[in-house]
């Protein structure tokens, strides 16, 4: 969503000022005391997720971390120790969901949201064993104009090992390969396909839109099953743009459909409640620290609030032909819940178990650094009142095969997925 940096910030100082005095602590102001007052005190004043650690025990053992390794700069402590050492408290809070961002991060998620035009070589790639797996390529973009394809592996990029390496990761991962996109004319990378050797390739940059759209392919012997990838809900017309793709998809005359979530990282629940409600309606009950919320998504369209007692919305669905939704490591937030409202309609889920942040959600908050804190607020519930899931568990375990991917062509996830395709079950009663 879009953030003014220099506007919030004087609320976020205030925040922070308060819940540190309230903690008898005003530490000597520098660029890591302003950044660590600011996040922690926001993370203590409006953190409302499943954790249960002492917030402010856990503040005053990481203030006292941040003073020892501030302690020979003083004044002059960067801001690059704050975000370390917030780094180290927010995942001794044990919640995957909140964290800090730098400022590229925030920049980018920034451009995403709002649609900016920036440079890109028009690919999306994810960090895998091996590389940076090419999981969508923009049509007519320099990277199509290239010739990089869709679940291509680059092996390194400018000479610099890519992707993840062992127990480690290499030196250029997906934030990293944006940053080469936005400082280079052009990136040279080595290219693993399936069928061929390892070939170099040099991909140019040009003025793209930074999100990239939902994508309609077709699958199967018959080539009849629709294919719709979701590369995020971060737009606020993500849920319309996946209805127009599988509206197409019926057009012409789609006999299955697979719903491919395997590199969505979540984004708006607005979004995803909607476009999950293709297959049945779908009830979401978001509660805060302050009360609840119940959105409704009917027939694929933006949820609203439900309508008064006596007054059930229409039993329909989009969709009511065979279908599957794809899963795995990078599936997260937004799309986890999408998932599991399409298991709940009996559409079911192939691949591997997805991160673990299904059953919480976020706010974006401005830091002094021009970075974000991403922050925990709200806990997701069915409308009966149980707690989602924490993660999602495939009904079919088809873990993605990247070395049978990148040598002979085959996506043993979606193979899995064509021959678990269900029709989705009865609709829920009203």
């Amino acid at each position: 969503m879009p953030f003014n940096p220099a506007v919030l910030w004087r609320s976020h100082r205030l925040s922070a000022l308060i819940a540190w005095s309230s903690l008898g602590v005003i530490a000597q102001a520098s660029p890591a005391t302003d950044l660590f007052q600011a996040a922690s005190g926001e993370v203590m004043r409006d953190y409302y997720g499943w954790s249960a650690a002492d917030l402010e025990a856990l503040t005053r053992k990481y203030r006292a971390v941040l003073d020892e390794r501030c302690a020979a700069q003083a004044d002059a402590c960067p801001y690059t120790t704050a975000r370390e050492v917030l780094t180290q408290l927010l995942a001794e809070l044990g919640d995957a969901h909140t964290s800090v961002r730098d400022p590229d991060a925030a920049r980018r998620l920034d451009e995403i949201t709002r649609n900016l035009p920036v440079q890109r070589s028009g690919v999306r790639v994810v960090r895998v064993d091996g590389g940076l797996l090419v999981v969508s390529v923009v049509p007519g973009s320099p990277a199509a104009l290239a010739g990089l394809r869709d679940r291509d592996l680059l092996t390194d990029v400018n000479g610099q090992p890519a992707g993840r390496r062992g127990p480690a990761n290499a030196a250029v991962g997906p934030n990293e390969f944006t940053t080469l996109e936005r400082e280079s004319a052009a990136l040279t990378v080595t290219v693993r396909r399936a069928g061929a050797a390892e070939f170099p390739l040099t991909v140019g940059t040009t003025t793209l839109a930074p999100r990239d759209e939902p994508t309609l392919a077709w699958v199967g012997t018959d080539r009849q099953v629709a294919v719709v990838t979701i590369p995020s809900f971060l737009p606020a017309d993500s849920a319309d743009l996946f209805l127009k793709r599988v509206h197409e998809a019926q057009a012409l005359g789609a006999r299955g459909l697979v719903v491919d979530l395997r590199f969505n990282s979540g984004g708006g629940l607005s979004q995803c409640v909607a476009a999950a409600s293709i297959f049945a309606p779908v009830k979401y009950r978001m509660q805060f620290r302050w009360g609840a919320q119940t959105m409704l998504g009917v027939n694929g369209g933006v949820p609203r609030r439900p309508p008064s007692p006596g007054t059930p919305p229409p039993p329909t669905r989009v969709w009511s032909g065979p279908a599957a939704v794809l899963v795995g490591p990078d599936t997260a937030s937004c799309a986890e819940v999408f998932a599991y409202y399409a298991q709940q309609a009996g559409v079911p889920a192939v691949g591997d178990v997805t991160r673990g942040v299904c059953n919480s959600g976020v706010t974006f908050e401005a830091l002094p650094d021009g970075g974000l804190l991403t922050l925990t607020v709200l806990r997701g519930f069915l409308a009966e009142g149980q707690p989602l899931p924490e993660r999602i568990t495939p009904d079919v375990a088809a873990p993605l095969d990247v070395a049978a991917l990148t040598s002979v062509g085959r996506d043993t996830t979606l193979e899995a997925a064509l021959g678990a395709l269900r029709v989705p079950g009865p609709l829920p009663t009203p």
